[in-house]
């Protein structure tokens, strides 16, 4: 074998991203009224008539803005924001700031919160819809990058995603993965986060996250965050959602995932599964009504996952129940496109599902650098990646921690042609799996698997497949 690992250079990942114009109109926003003269929503409306960037300047500063509509920005030009510690709430379900034509949106020092007390009891109403912080709809004909830059900016109380980023014609109903459906345009989008906290929202709908990104069309995801606190999110804490041609490319730093991914809370609907919710069969013995139907009658039926598997002649092979529960980071890069990552010094504790999951369908590669993480008693996987079609798994972890997380500690996953490499730098795993598999890698067709060990104490131990292990 000639297999190495290699390391990528998070200064590769994401490209830096300009500065917020230095040449723009400057609106100042004088009063903390929702609404007239002076006030931010007419500050919004005034730049939206504006063909150059504006900065919106709020000058009364570490008050609260009560709105009962939400706060909308129709221009095209690019918007910064700057908040100087001030609140944008409101008591009432809705979106508190939209964009509609912009590609280009900066917010500085501001923050939204919602009225909270969501729960799967306590659903948002309306037509379907839900409130976000923060929702920016990428026009259709956009090109180039799409940006959004925060800085000190907290989200709370949103019924539906804390920050949502849409480039799909399906909007809400966009889905993920290999259900990437929809159409986007053609331009990339370009995350930059530095101190920002998303913190209890999306309870009041199902797959609500902390922050969404959906990509359709050609473009690629970048996403850069330093001092980002994710806690207590109903859906993922962050998901970036690449649906067609484009990498996903993530950089983060001093993070915090705490305690995502609990909408479909296990507790209550646990009641509703089936009394047998898991079952084999031999071919030609089992008709497909005769196995427990979709689930109905719990307080969200969009919570329970149910898979069938049939036999050539229509009768049931297997079926199985589960609750959707959700992950601290999930990315999910679907067609041609790798996913990048590196990932510095970060904590991923008590999630619903996975800490990070990370999935890659269509040809590219994965290729994630993991250094100082810790990773506990999430009720899946600490880390998790899985590559499903023709590309290679480049995974290196240095300094991590995986302790006493419900599955394994690191699992890396390859299930076609390609080749695995693994490197475990400095790593430590134990109680992982009830104690039983703290790193598992798996290579499934050709190709080639290595998992080097340098310095590192698997104490619940190693399990490969179709990979030799190296150790130092």
């Amino acid at each position: 074998m000639n297999l190495k690992p290699r390391l990528l250079a998070s200064a590769a990942l994401v490209g830096s991203l300009a500065a917020a114009p230095a040449v723009a109109d400057t609106i100042l926003v004088t009063t903390l009224a929702a609404e007239g003269e002076g006030s931010l929503a007419a500050a919004l409306d005034a730049a939206a008539t504006s063909n150059e960037p504006s900065i919106v300047m709020i000058t009364e500063g570490s008050g609260e803005i009560a709105l009962t509509e939400g706060l909308v920005y129709t221009g095209a030009a690019p918007l910064t924001i700057i908040g100087n510690g001030t609140i944008v709430s409101s008591a009432e379900d809705l979106t508190l700031l939209t964009t509609t034509a912009t590609q280009e949106l900066n917010i500085l020092g501001l923050a939204f919160t919602g009225p909270g007390g969501w729960s799967i009891e306590n659903r948002a109403d309306g037509d379907g819809t839900a409130g976000k912080g923060i929702f920016m709809d990428v026009p259709d004909d956009a090109d180039g990058t799409v940006i959004l830059r925060l800085t000190e900016v907290l989200v709370r109380g949103v019924a539906s995603h804390g920050i949502h980023i849409s480039d799909c014609t399906l909007a809400d109903e966009c889905g993920g993965g290999s259900g990437g459906a929809g159409e986007g345009s053609a331009a990339s989008i370009a995350l930059d986060l530095n101190e920002v906290v998303i913190e209890d929202v999306g309870f009041g709908r199902f797959d609500s996250d902390g922050l969404r990104v959906d990509e359709r069309g050609e473009g690629s995801i970048q996403f850069r965050g330093v001092s980002v606190t994710v806690r207590n999110v109903g859906a993922d804490g962050i998901e970036l959602d690449e649906g067609q041609a484009g990498n996903v490319e993530a950089d983060i730093l001093h993070s915090t995932f705490l305690e995502n991914g609990a909408y479909c809370l296990p507790e209550l609907l646990e009641a509703f599964m089936p009394e047998v919710d898991e079952a084999e069969f031999d071919e030609g013995t089992t008709a497909a009504d005769a196995i427990p139907g979709p689930v109905t009658g719990s307080p969200d039926d969009a919570c329970f996952e149910r898979e069938v598997d049939l036999y050539d002649d229509g009768t049931v092979e297997a079926y199985e129940f589960g609750i959707d529960v959700d992950d601290g980071f999930d990315i999910d890069e679907a067609g041609p496109g790798s996913l990048l990552g590196s990932f510095t010094v970060a904590e991923m504790s008590g999630n619903l599902d996975e800490g990070f999951d990370f999935d890659e369908e269509g040809p590219g590669d994965i290729d994630v650098v993991f250094t100082g993480i810790s990773g506990a008693e999430n009720t899946d996987d600490a880390i998790k990646l899985s590559e499903e079609d023709q590309g290679d798994v480049y995974l290196v972890a240095t300094g991590v921690e995986a302790i006493s997380n419900g599955g394994v500690g690191i699992v890396a996953e390859e299930a076609d042609d390609g080749s695995i490499s693994v490197a475990l730098l400095g790593v430590a795993t134990v109680g992982n799996d009830d104690g039983e598999l703290g790193v598992e890698v798996v290579q499934e067709d050709a190709g080639e698997g290595i998992v080097y060990v340098i310095d590192s104490e698997i104490a619940d131990g190693i399990d490969t497949d179709g990979a030799a292990i190296d150790v130092d």
